[in-house]
């Protein structure tokens, strides 16, 4: 019996062993076969994956003029691992020019986990950045005597003329939302982070490579591991092509230097926008390298807003220019014809006054060419209808307020051209919201006819009410970039960007109010700042503005027929249209058209007024 419960016990003991040497058997397996890390860890030891930088997208004009290419920078990089107690600091510091107090700073952000979230000392980790050739040539002849330390090159963007900042926009480091949403950036990378660089930053970014490095037992680099067998090229980014004419771009910007305001230029055939000038504005190499945090600091903190985009972040109540929309309108909706007539008091009119004394009755053309506010308030309220049936009226009113709405008001363009405020053309729920749903009546809201009240529009929306109504009754979405349809995608932009849309006026009803434009430059309020034979068309506008001096504001185009360039003009606080915004759209059209100034004492006198200065703070 004590044989037997030894023999038994005997098996129970060889049962365990045999156990335990599967379990050791399998755990073996899978460290060795299926799980990589432990041989990832050993690896790391003796091999070092360096990223190589893909040189960003070089970005060129519509007429092929490079804008934005890219100049070699420098980081320092250093693995702490294999720096040492004997690290020479003093002679580090000596090479990269800093003192040994900065020395200890930078190392302790680098190791501040809270601020470095990507820290390892194993890892390499960015000392300082952005450094140019100069910068490290000291380092780089003496880089064997810094175990831990190496030299990564990267690209940094420069420009090649001092314009369109907004529009290209910077590159500045990845932020924790870019490493959490894009497994594409690591901590130092750098991205697009407004303007044209960010709107195809997937496109101009390219894609990083891998050049994979052997250490020695002490963790010295020795070169290339197997030749390069393992290395991964970078592949540059794409080259894209935009749609400015950076002359044209250059030129509006020194017309609108020293003001407050924007200008717009669209190609009213293709959409493509041709000029989009927001001032004041800042030379875009303010933003490039080590100094573009200071920098864009100061422009933040800059009153006059530099940063924001007013061509469109702005908003304005259109003023005289939605005349011509509630014209187009009212002959849509059958209440005008272009002999349609309506008296005019002049300034005693009432309860819209005119500005001035023109005769009357007028018609529709006249009407615009001497901005009649009479004639258009007497038609809006025609359009709406009069008696006690609010339901007709709402029914009338949201006709009116879907016609308007197809010229692309109260809302934004589906293009590349980022932060695009929507601006507001009132449903009438709105006004249900404000004076109850028997409340209100043509008279309650009767601002809307002369383009003041609650509509809001953008600088960008009024250039391409120049354009919709030069190319009679249709337009193609403004947007700044020429590309496919499979890259339009990849930046989730829709491939439908460059497909013309029509409003909701037929093409019948544009030829009386391009007459009416017409005559605007010949014998209205733009008549001064006409070029006869460029055939220009336009309307004034100066728009009330609670805040200060009013704005002044031009929509036009030119020529007449075959129309190649819309404008759209406002200058904040400088009042009349026909004084400021008239003559800044009327050179631009020039200089596009004729690539000539015949008016060189207007020019001076535009470029050398400063309006910004007597703007008070809003």
């Amino acid at each position: 019996m004590t044989n037997d419960r030894y023999y038994k016990r005997t098996w129970v003991i060889s049962g365990i062993v045999i156990a335990v040497g599967v379990v050791f058997v399998c755990r073996l397996f899978y460290l060795q076969v299926i799980d990589s890390s432990t041989k990832d860890k050993a690896s790391k030891n003796a091999l070092l994956n360096q990223t190589v930088y893909p040189s960003r997208g070089l970005i060129y004009d519509r007429n092929d003029s490079l804008l934005v290419f890219n100049q070699p920078v420098y980081d320092v990089m250093v693995v702490l691992r294999e720096m040492g107690k004997d690290f020479d600091t003093l002679a580090f510091c000596h090479a990269l020019d800093i003192q040994p107090e900065d020395f200890r700073l930078r190392m302790d952000d680098v190791c501040n986990t809270r601020k470095n979230r990507g820290f390892s000392r194993y890892t390499p980790q960015v000392f300082m950045s952005l450094l140019s050739k100069e910068d490290v040539s000291v380092l780089q002849e003496g880089l064997y005597r810094f175990p831990g330390v190496a030299i990564r090159k990267r690209t940094l963007r420069d420009y090649t003329c001092n314009a369109a900042a907004h529009v290209l926009g910077s590159v500045g480091e990845v932020n924790q939302r870019d490493l959490d949403s894009d497994t594409y950036y690591a901590l130092g990378d750098y991205s697009g982070r407004d303007g044209i660089e960010k709107t195809y930053e997937k496109l101009l970014r390219g894609e990083k490579g891998v050049e994979v490095l052997m250490r020695d037992a002490r963790g010295r680099l020795q070169g290339s591991y197997h030749n390069g067998e393992l290395d991964r090229p970078a592949h540059s980014g794409t080259d894209i092509t935009l749609t400015l004419d950076i002359s044209l771009q250059m030129f509006a910007e020194q017309l609108m230097a020293g003001k407050k305001g924007s200008a717009v230029a669209i190609e009213p055939h293709t959409g493509e926008v041709l000029a989009l000038v927001s001032s004041p504005a800042w030379d875009p190499k303010t933003l490039v390298g080590r100094p573009r945090s200071k920098n864009y600091s100061d422009l933040l903190k800059d009153k006059h807003k530099p940063l924001m985009n007013r061509a469109v972040q702005a908003q304005y109540p259109p003023g005289s220019t939605f005349k011509l929309i509630q014209s187009l309108v009212g002959l849509q909706m059958g209440v005008l014809q272009p002999g349609t007539l309506y008296p005019c008091g002049g300034p005693s009119s009432q309860p819209i006054k005119c500005t001035h004394h023109h005769g009357s009755p007028v018609d529709l053309e006249s009407a615009i060419e001497q901005s009649c506010n009479p004639y258009f308030w007497q038609a809006f309220r025609d359009m709406l209808g009069g008696g006690d049936d609010v339901a007709r009226l709402h029914r009338r009113y949201d006709t009116w307020r879907e016609q308007v709405v197809s010229f692309g008001f109260g809302s934004r363009f589906g293009s590349d051209i980022r932060d695009q405020v929507t601006g507001s053309i009132p449903s009438s729920k709105f006004y249900d919201k404000i004076y109850g749903q028997k409340g209100w009546r043509a008279i309650t809201i009767r601002s809307l006819s002369i383009g003041q009240g609650e509509i809001l529009v953008n600088p960008l929306q009024l250039a391409n009410e120049a354009a919709c109504i030069a190319n009679g009754g249709w337009f193609v979405t403004p947007h700044l970039a020429r590309l496919s349809d499979e890259q339009l995608r990849l930046v989730g932009l829709d491939d439908g960007m460059y497909t013309p849309r029509r409003t909701l006026v037929d093409s019948v009803h544009f030829a009386v109010v391009r007459a009416g434009m017409a005559r605007v430059m010949t014998a209205g309020t733009g008549r001064y700042y006409a070029v006869p034979e460029l055939d220009m068309c336009g309307k004034t506008g100066t728009v009330q503005n609670p805040h200060g001096k009013d704005h002044a504001i031009f929509i036009g185009f030119a020529p007449k027929d075959n129309p190649r360039i819309a404008v759209a003009v406002v200058v904040e606080n400088a009042g009349f249209g026909a004084t400021w915004a008239c003559p800044v759209a009327s050179l631009m059209m020039e200089k596009y058209l004729t690539d000539t100034i015949t008016r060189p004492d207007l020019q001076q006198r535009i470029q050398s007024a400063v309006l910004i200065q007597a703007t008070p703070e809003q």
